[in-house]
């Protein structure tokens, strides 16, 4: 399936795209050139092009990140959202047998990435400083991966919820320390 597809049915229509996912022989080179190296970019590139061209308000001035500055910062944030991404799969793999799952990297690995794409997606929104706070619209990715563990991960569907919660707090803290890294490569970039 072609890129634009997949992001068209998990976006649209999770409940029939993830058993397809399911049943979709994969491996994480696949997964990543096909999938995850091009879309966790859509956030990174607009993050760069929205602080170099268009710059952000603060205290009445208009400031524009240096390019040097910008382009270091973006090149750490994308190489720490392809090591979440995996990271992440990783976590799920391991909690899913506590939460009656059955242990499989790669189908971890596809919970971890197609559940990033409604981030990712609204990712674009950094492109316009002044309508990042529309990132927000990511939040659909907790749907996505709610919906997608008990498939993938073979949970049974009442455990889903705490599997759900435990990824998430999971991935806040990996957000999180993707943040701060970035933002001290910010700080400190030439």
């Amino acid at each position: 399936m072609n890129l634009v597809d997949r992001v068209k049915n998990i976006l649209l229509t999770p409940s029939t795209e993830w058993p397809v996912i399911d049943a979709e022989a994969e491996t994480t080179g696949s997964l990543y050139t096909g999938y995850i190296i091009p879309l966790a970019a859509v956030p990174v590139i607009a993050w760069f092009l929205g602080m170099t061209l268009f710059g952000f308000r603060m205290a009445g001035l208009s400031v524009h990140v240096p390019l040097s500055r910008a382009f270091t910062s973006a090149v750490v944030m994308y190489v720490m959202w392809l090591v979440m991404v995996f990271v992440l799969g990783l976590i799920i793999d391991a909690l899913a047998p506590t939460f009656g799952g059955t242990k499989n990297l790669i189908q971890a690995l596809k919970v971890a990435a197609y559940s990033c794409t409604a981030g990712w997606v609204a990712g674009i929104f950094a492109l316009i400083p002044a309508l990042a706070w529309l990132g927000i619209l990511g939040l659909y990715g907790l749907y996505l991966l709610y919906l997608g563990l008990p498939i993938l991960m073979k949970s049974p569907k009442e455990k889903a919820v705490g599997y759900t919660v435990v990824v998430i707090v999971c991935a806040i803290v990996l957000t999180y320390l993707v943040g701060m890294v970035s933002n001290k490569v910010l700080i400190r970039a030439p």
